[in-house]
């Protein structure tokens, strides 16, 4: 039996994709979600061997959910139509259908992800995650999962983001939080005028600092709000000089 979650905040599209699905009785809904925390933790619990899910939903959109989930579920996204969402899935080969979704449609993408191989769908979401992430809904916040708990945390927030091996953490005024990303990740994405990669290991919000100080040789220390020192190196200083204007 092949395990099937919805994820949609339309009760009338997934009423529309529960029957189409009748015509592949291998096929079993699991469970039905409402929203992208509900989603989370369905994929958890059940394992889904594929996953329709809708982008535009209320709480977290369906890339941020994808980026919460540590073993990804094949997805065929049901969405209004995006063109720069459309773009990134036609360009990785991931599988979408737009709304009002055609029966015919609908069983194109059964069969076509019943063609792909386990192996590239991994690969193919990761791509079209990093693509979606440099939209402006995608760059105002980061969501973060703290136990079985999701948290919305404002870009403003940030006081400065530390790497940790394939990790990296996301620090604010009320905690630390791990995220599944690279520091490379976050110095692409984020406004390169609010945050500054003073070193290998450290991103930091420039309006958190208030001074810079000599520290050993050609490196510096920058001083936070809160009192905790970043180091900062050679170059590190050279890109904070441009963005300070000093």
């Amino acid at each position: 039996m092949t395990k099937v979650i919805l994820i949609d905040d339309e009760p009338l599209s997934r009423e529309i994709i529960k029957a189409y699905l009748r015509a592949f009785p291998e096929m079993e809904v699991v469970q039905e979600c409402n929203d992208g925390f509900e989603g989370v933790k369905a994929i958890q619990q059940h394992q889904p061997d594929l996953v329709f899910l809708d982008i535009q939903m209320p709480k977290i959109n369906g890339f941020e959910m994808l980026e919460l989930v540590d073993q990804r579920p094949a997805v065929i996204f049901v969405t209004a139509y995006d063109s720069y969402a459309i773009k990134a899935f036609e360009a990785n080969a991931v599988d979408y259908l737009l709304k009002p979704v055609p029966e015919d449609r609908f069983h194109q993408a059964i069969l076509k992800w019943k063609s792909q191989t386990a192996p590239t769908l991994p690969d193919q979401m990761e791509k079209v995650l990093n693509t979606m992430s440099a939209t402006s809904a995608q760059q105002s916040r980061i969501v973060v999962k703290t136990g079985n708990k999701v948290k919305i945390i404002p870009v403003q927030d940030i006081q400065h983001i530390d790497a940790n091996d394939d990790f990296v953490n996301i620090v604010t005024a009320e905690g630390i939080y791990l995220k599944n990303k690279t520091m490379q990740f976050y110095e692409q994405t984020l406004d390169p005028q609010q945050f500054v990669r003073i070193h290998r290991s450290h991103l930091v919000h420039v309006a958190q600092i208030t001074r810079i100080e000599p520290y050993q040789k050609e490196t510096h220390l920058a001083i936070l709000r809160n009192g905790k020192q970043l180091p900062v190196s050679k170059s590190g200083y050279t890109r904070l000089k441009e963005i300070l204007g000093i």
